[in-house]
Formats: structure tokens, C-alpha cells, sequence
């Protein structure tokens, strides 16, 4: 952390979404909308943890994919609506560099769960007799740890090169949120080979987790195509959530990560939708088809009932 002692530029200036009055009204109602909806993770988590018919491999990896959705929009959401509140928007180099090292843990752990998720799904689908065998718990929670350490490995590996760079002006960020491409085009040295490095760090981890991802879902369909003469119905019915979640976390990434730094500001729109929409959509995707919760949460309503009776 010695870097920061060398770094002129003690804080940042975050431009935000817009300047319109009207329009901060307008972001400030739907965002904070929103943001409670996120928090409908918080049911999810809690309804796996205190129902005993939910627990299984599957509703083990959700309840921590619905804790990491809350975490990952809490480091940005919030200060977002705060700031919208304000005509200057600032944030300490110390808590841009904390946010930033937050977003990338939170992510990288979402995407060894969905990972995880993809292969509970291949097993449940085409290995249903040895499912229980596989998914264990023991494997369940080495999903879980191994999340954590590649989400933590990731961002430090990053955060390493970013925080002995040289900041002496200009200090405004065009976006609502700090990270790796925004703050390094604003060092005061030649940024060439940090942006391939974090290109090569992220671009890589995010393109190559869609496409197994992408590639595993197609080998399921294929599996099962074959063992029921055409018959995808069920198994599409199946993976089209898990589909749907990981088609809008990665396209944001890949977008900002994989392709040349943007010199546009299209990327913060894009990255809402990792912050707020994707997060506050998954209850709703993993849920309005899954009769176990539909069930579990009728079950938690007749127990509400009984208690208020009592």
C-alpha cells in the first residue's frame, strides 16, 4: 500500500449517469425500486437456510449465488443513489481501490458459481442415479471455498498493478462506480501494458467462463436430444434460467473487458445491468418456475398463519 503515499490525487470525481434534474428524480426512484428488489435475494438465502425440504445441492448453490447477487450490487447501488443526490460526486482513492477490489471478488465468485450451478445441472440431468454420490456436500461447499479464492486471487492479481500507479491529475471518472479500465486511463504513465494485463486477467476469465458455460448447457441439450429422440422440452424448460442469468452477467463483462479499453461511456449503462437488473431479476428467474420454492414459500405463509392463530 505504499503507493498510495506516492499517488498526488487523493480522491476521484465521478460524473454519474446524468445532470438532468429531472432525470436524477427519475434514476433516483427507480434505482432505489430496484435496489429492494435486490434485497429479495436476502429471502432466498434465508428461506434455503430455514427450510429443510430446500436443502439440497441445488438450492445450496442459489442461496449463496442470491448472498454474492446482494453483495455485488451493494458496493455500487447504493453510492449511486446517494450520489445521485448530489451535484459533486467524489469517492476516496482508498474506497475506489476497495470498491473495485469488492466488485471483482463478488464477481469472480459469481462465476465459479454459476459454473458450479451448470454442473449440478449435468449431473441432476444426465447422471440422475449417482446425483446425491456426486453433488455431496462436501463438494457443494469446495464450489463455495473455491469461489471465494479465485474471486480473491483475481482481484488482487489486479489490484497489485493498480495501486503503486503514479495519479496525479486529471481525477474524473465517467461513470457511477470505480474500476480497473476507468482509473487506469487516468494514471500519469503509459497504461499499454496494465490495460493488456487487465484484459488478459479479466477478458480471459470472463470470455472463457461464458463459452464453458455456453458449451456445457449445448452438451446437456445434446445428451438428452439423444436419450429422448428429439425431446428438449423439459431440459430446455430447465436450463433456460441458468441460460438467461449467464447470457446478462457476461455480455456486460466481455464487453468492457475483452475488447480495446472503452473511450465510450456506453459501458456504464451496460454494467447496470451486472449491478441492478441481472441481480434483482434472478429471484424472479430461479423462482416463478420452481414448484419446490413456490411450495416451500406457501409452506412459510401456512407457518406465518398457524403462529399469528396461536
Amino acid at each position: 500500500m505504499d503507493g498510495l503515499n506516492d499517488s498526488v490525487v487523493s480522491e476521484f470525481v465521478l460524473l454519474g449517469l446524468s445532470s438532468s434534474w429531472e432525470t436524477k428524480v427519475f434514476l433516483i426512484l427507480i434505482f432505489s425500486s430496484i435496489y429492494l428488489g435486490i434485497l429479495g435475494n436476502l429471502f432466498i438465502f434465508f428461506l434455503v437456510i430455514f427450510d429443510s425440504h430446500l436443502h439440497s445441492p441445488m438450492y445450496f448453490l442459489l442461496a449463496n449465488l442470491s448472498l454474492i447477487d446482494v453483495g455485488l450490487s451493494s458496493t455500487t447501488v447504493p453510492k449511486m443513489i446517494r450520489d445521485l443526490l448530489n451535484d459533486y460526486k467524489i469517492i476516496s482513492f482508498q474506497s475506489c481501490m476497495t470498491q473495485i477490489c469488492f466488485i471483482h471478488i463478488m464477481g469472480g465468485v459469481e462465476m465459479v458459481l454459476l459454473i458450479a450451478m451448470a454442473f449440478d445441472r449435468y449431473t441432476a440431468i444426465c447422471k440422475p442415479l449417482h446425483y446425491l454420490n456426486i453433488m455431496n456436500p462436501k463438494i457443494c461447499v469446495s464450489f463455495v471455498i473455491a469461489g471465494w479464492v479465485t474471486g480473491v486471487i483475481h482481484a488482487m492479481s489486479q489490484l497489485a498493478f493498480i495501486i503503486n500507479l503514479p495519479f496525479c491529475g486529471p481525477n474524473e471518472v465517467d461513470s457511477f462506480y470505480c474500476d480497473f479500465p476507468r482509473i487506469i486511463k487516468l494514471a500519469c504513465t503509459d497504461g499499454d501494458k496494465f490495460e493488456f494485463i487487465i484484459a488478459a486477467n479479466s477478458g480471459f476469465m470472463s470470455m472463457s467462463t461464458f463459452f464453458l458455460l455456453i458449451l456445457s448447457y449445448i452438451f446437456i441439450l445434446v445428451i438428452v436430444w439423444k436419450r429422448s429422440s428429439g425431446d428438449l422440452s423439459k431440459a430446455f424448460v430447465t436450463l433456460s434460467a441458468h441460460i438467461t442469468v449467464v447470457v446478462r452477467f457476461f455480455t456486460p463483462c466481455m464487453f468492457l473487458y475483452v475488447w480495446p479499453f472503452p473511450t465510450s461511456s456506453i459501458d456504464k449503462y451496460l454494467f447496470i445491468a451486472d449491478f441492478a437488473i441481472t441481480p434483482v431479476l434472478n429471484p424472479a428467474i430461479y423462482t416463478l418456475r420452481n414448484k419446490d420454492i413456490k411450495v416451500a414459500i406457501k409452506r412459510l405463509g401456512k407457518q406465518g398463519h398457524y403462529v399469528k392463530f396461536c
